[in-house]
């Protein structure tokens, strides 16, 4: 499913959202919404409310038209509806029966200071499966898109700049774990090798009240076994995948925004070791998608039995 509104970004995310279809070999669903302003709803004349309603529904129909017309091309079968209501709301809603939500990272309803739309930073936080936010940075890498990337400072990301891998983040949270198995399906899907990156921040912040100096390098150690039994843990459903393992110095925030305008694709998690329980997304999740340069696929917090036999492979320190 992806959402349109006629901008630029969610044409962006149309195009990857039916190249995706067209691989997993599922209809795609176009949907956009619309509500009726406030003024006219509220109007006491009727026949207004009901006039203006009608003309902003063709109007979103004209929309949804042009976004069919675009992937018409592609091989996949499409459906299209217009739904009435929050644009958030309603693909949230949705998301309920979707295998997978695409949206643009901000539609005409985001301020021109806003680096997220309202419905870019709900939909990851609330969907009920996968979601996955296309800026428009990286529509010189999409089929089909004719859209000028925006002039910004950073360089521009050339298709022959990157690799052909897809990359998940993870912090050896519950929440990491999953969205490897999903990271895990869609390389599968795509017949791409797997990595698996940890970050190792500095010692600042939180760690600098830490009496005793730390060993970073058995520290380093340390995670890199745990990471490699993750691997190993991954490599027993997935026995035909490549997948590797690598723990980088930095932030892990800095270290994932880079990432994402070098590979096909990143995958995170919902909420890991910082989050509190009632956070919907966690602080790396956020920093990542306000200024990601590529897709971002973000995996909601849901029980998968295959994490059931992690433990085989080895635990975490702190886990016991």
């Amino acid at each position: 499913m992806v959402g349109v509104d006629g901008s630029d970004q969610s044409y962006c995310a149309l195009a990857w959202a039916a190249r995706e279809a067209r691989q997993r070999r599922v209809p795609l669903h176009v949907v956009t919404a619309y509500t009726v302003p406030v003024f006219a709803a509220s109007s006491m004349d009727a026949g207004y409310a009901t006039l203006d309603d009608a003309v902003i529904r063709e109007g979103a129909e004209a929309v949804l038209e042009q976004a069919v017309a675009r992937v018409k091309g592609m091989d996949v079968e499409v459906l299209g509806s217009v739904e009435t209501g929050d644009a958030a709301g309603v693909l949230l809603e949705l998301s309920e029966q979707a295998e997978l939500v695409v949206v643009g990272t901000r539609g005409r309803g985001g301020f021109m200071g806003r680096l997220l739309g309202s419905v870019s930073s709900a939909v990851p936080a609330h969907a009920k499966c996968p979601s996955v936010t296309i800026p428009l940075s990286c529509a010189s890498r999409l089929e089909g898109v004719d859209i000028e990337p925006p002039k910004t400072k950073d360089i521009p990301v050339r298709p022959e700049d990157v690799e052909r891998v897809v990359l998940v983040g993870v912090d050896g949270s519950e929440q990491a774990r999953a969205a490897t198995l999903v990271a895990a399906e869609q390389a599968s899907r795509w017949g791409l090798p797997l990595r698996v990156v940890c970050a190792l921040p500095p010692f600042t912040g939180s760690l600098a009240w830490v009496p005793a100096p730390l060993d970073r390098e058995a520290l380093y150690a340390d995670i890199k076994a745990q990471l490699d039994a993750g691997v190993a843990w991954l490599s027993s459903h997935f026995p035909g995948l490549r997948i590797t393992g690598e723990v980088q110095d930095g932030a892990p925030v800095e270290l994932l925004i880079e990432a994402t305008g070098k590979v096909e694709l990143l995958v995170m998690g919902t909420r890991g070791r910082g989050g509190f329980a009632g956070m919907l997304l966690g602080s790396t999740s956020q920093g990542v998608l306000h200024h990601a340069r590529g897709p971002v696929m973000v995996v909601p917090d849901v029980y998968d039995p295959r994490l059931e036999d992690r433990k085989n492979f080895g635990s975490l320190p702190d886990e016991g």
